[in-house]
């Protein structure tokens, strides 16, 4: 009950109402804690497997639980928007001398695009519910999406730990409204692998220990993207031509054949100097050049120096003596990884 009227016809309302917002999967989890989620986290953190991520440590007791984060939540509404990709995300495997960027990051940054379709939803939720409180969260809070979307209802954590639907793959956004409002939860939803691995044989860097476990240091998007030192050399013949994270994981999937494309959502549509950039103009980029480039893009939080570095390591790949004097010039980077990893890009080449 919500001041005194059943909670059924709100909950209605709000899936239709997300459904106009951009959300094709709306699903609503309790927020009480859940033990197995918890001990999950703990052990992975334990292990170490997130590297130096020192940000998923920390506020553990408010990552696990939602009432840990806000104690007075008591729904988590679970919402994803698709990404599904036109083209194929692994086309570029066989194109050494082009850099190779997560689907995800080839159109406008997705956290924009999410909170702001969430704010609205929230908003309109509260006109519903006067006196009810909610809090919107996109992938920067200690919230963890994934466990609580597969909770809700919105599809289940596949053996290489990504959310995976039956109706949308692996390409969906994932944003979250904890809310005081107590709805009537939804059924946890099934994992639906099966004997498939497709994703596990799939990755170039065995960052799989485990069906459904992660090694965070082994995985490319890690390394490219959250990783800020130098990349370990073990790992570097195997990024190819990967600038900045990975898809091939979520590519290989089979559920993706029933994914439409997401074309509806111009946001999400990649920006053309991103699908098949060239090697050469990306290693050009000093910072003014980088900050331009990436201008409303979730590449640019990774900074240039990081940036560059990847493109070095796609350099030395790639086989192409073209390249030579892009990577030589380089090598007096005044940043220090930079520079080391224009050192070994010259040296492959």
């Amino acid at each position: 009950m919500v001041n005194g009227a059943p909670t059924d016809a709100l909950r209605a309302a709000l899936v239709e109402r997300a459904r106009a917002e951009g959300f094709v999967a709306v699903g609503i989890a309790s927020a009480a804690p859940d033990a197995p989620r918890g001990e999950r986290l703990a052990e992975w953190l334990g292990d170490e497997r997130h590297g130096s991520m020192e940000w998923m440590a920390r506020r553990v007791a408010e990552r696990a639980s939602p009432q840990g984060l806000w104690p007075e939540a008591k729904s988590v509404i679970a919402l994803g928007m698709s990404y599904a990709p036109e083209h194929d995300p692994l086309a570029l495997a066989d194109a050494p001398e082009r850099a190779r960027i997560s689907v995800y990051a080839q159109g406008r940054d997705y956290h924009d695009t999410v909170k702001k379709a969430l704010k609205r939803l929230a908003r309109w939720l509260v006109e519903q519910a006067p006196g009810e409180q909610v809090k919107v969260f996109v992938d920067t809070a200690p919230v963890m999406e994934k466990p609580l979307g597969e909770a809700a209802g919105l599809g289940w954590q596949g053996k290489h730990t990504n959310m995976v639907s039956r109706a949308h793959g692996s390409w969906l956004f994932l944003g979250s409204i904890y809310t005081t409002i107590e709805f009537t939860a939804d059924y946890s939803h099934a994992p639906r692998c099966g004997s498939c691995s497709a994703c596990l044989d799939a990755c170039p860097t065995d960052a799989f220990p485990a069906p459904f476990q992660l090694d965070a240091r082994r995985c490319i998007s890690y390394l490219t993207i959250e990783h800020a030192g130098p990349i370990p050399v073990e790992f570097r013949k195997a990024m190819g031509n990967r600038i900045y994270g990975c898809d091939d994981c979520l590519a290989v999937c089979p559920w993706n054949s029933f994914a439409q494309s997401a074309a509806a959502n111009a946001a999400f549509l990649p920006r053309a100097e991103l699908v098949a950039p060239r090697l050469a103009e990306l290693l050009a980029l000093d910072d003014a050049g980088f900050r331009a480039l990436f201008s409303g893009s979730p590449i640019k939080r990774i900074g240039r120096n990081r940036f560059v570095r990847n493109c070095l390591i796609a350099a030395g790949n790639s086989g192409d003596p073209a390249l030579r004097p892009a990577v030589d010039a380089l090598r007096s980077d005044p940043d220090p990884v930079v520079a080391e990893a224009a050192e070994w890009a010259l040296a492959e080449l």
